[in-house]
């Protein structure tokens, strides 16, 4: 009995795993590859990767408190980076705030939003759901000095946009302190974080090239299937063990049949090679 129960805990336990890998890969992938920025230049690979863990920020550059904060004038700013904001205290009061959670919950459905005061009432302004950030390099010819995020929104009345420069600071976080105007509705403020700092990688001679891009693609393609056949056969057929596996016999007859076409490669050159000795004969004068 022990041993049927142990049996059918391993069962288990492979496919809950496979399942939490594709809950992980599905809910965090999509802001990791927006939130990574990569270039080449003079042989040496600059890649930003802002929602990676740094020293002393086990979020990269998001907000710990679920949101930055800055205003100028009469304007007042919520964001947040490579992800949503989470407004827990300080929320934006604004009169409508349709596109970014509502009244009772401004703030909780955009990565900004943008509060004007107008007539003494605050009228606000979301700025794109996530994941709609746009990154390029803070200056090309220093790639390794940060990088500068853009939001945008296309409304109807008026078309808005965020610039929030990632300055890179090993050290410690500083700003946002101060909101720039630099349009009707265009607005730009700078942060110096060590999330803003490029990993930089060296590169000699110039790699597998397309062959390695698609052997990538290829790779990537087969394990998509493997953990999507898995999670079916187990969830919808009921299938465990090891016969979790999709085209079981496929996957076990590559090592032969590898060692096979090799073997018949081999004879067929020894074959090859052995007609064209056989096939001089001594000539006589």
């Amino acid at each position: 009995m022990a041993m049927m129960v142990s049996v059918a805990n391993s069962k288990v336990k492979l496919p809950l795993f496979l399942l939490a890998i594709l809950l992980q890969v599905g809910f965090n992938s999509v802001y990791a590859a927006v939130c990574e920025y990569s270039v080449v230049d003079r042989r040496k690979l600059y890649h930003y990767s802002l929602a990676s863990p740094v020293r002393n920020f086990a979020h990269g550059v998001l907000s710990e408190d679920g949101f930055y904060k800055v205003s100028a004038n009469d304007t007042i700013l919520w964001f947040q980076l490579c992800d949503g904001m989470i407004v827990n205290h300080d929320p934006p009061k604004c009169v409508d705030c349709l596109d970014c959670g509502g009244s009772m919950r401004c703030g909780m459905g955009c990565s900004a939003v943008m509060a004007n005061n107008i007539g003494g009432y605050y009228t606000c302004e979301a700025i794109k759901l996530p994941p709609s950030f746009d990154i390029n390099l803070l200056d090309k010819e220093s790639p390794h000095m940060g990088v500068v995020m853009k939001f945008a929104s296309i409304g109807p009345s008026m078309n808005c946009s965020l610039l929030v420069s990632v300055v890179c600071n090993s050290n410690v976080v500083q700003g946002p302190e101060s909101l720039q105007k630099v349009g009707a509705c265009d607005y730009a403020t700078v942060l110096q974080h060590p999330a803003g700092c490029a990993v930089i990688v060296p590169i000699h001679g110039k790699g597998w090239g397309l062959f390695g891009n698609l052997l990538s693609i290829l790779l990537c393609l087969v394990g998509a299937y493997l953990l999507a056949g898995m999670a079916y056969r187990f969830f919808f057929l009921r299938i465990g063990g090891v016969d979790v596996i999709p085209n079981l016999d496929f996957w076990t007859s590559i090592p032969h049949r590898t060692q096979s076409l090799f073997m018949s490669a081999v004879y067929r050159f020894r074959g090859s090679t052995n007609h064209h000795r056989n096939s001089y004969s001594p000539v006589n004068f």
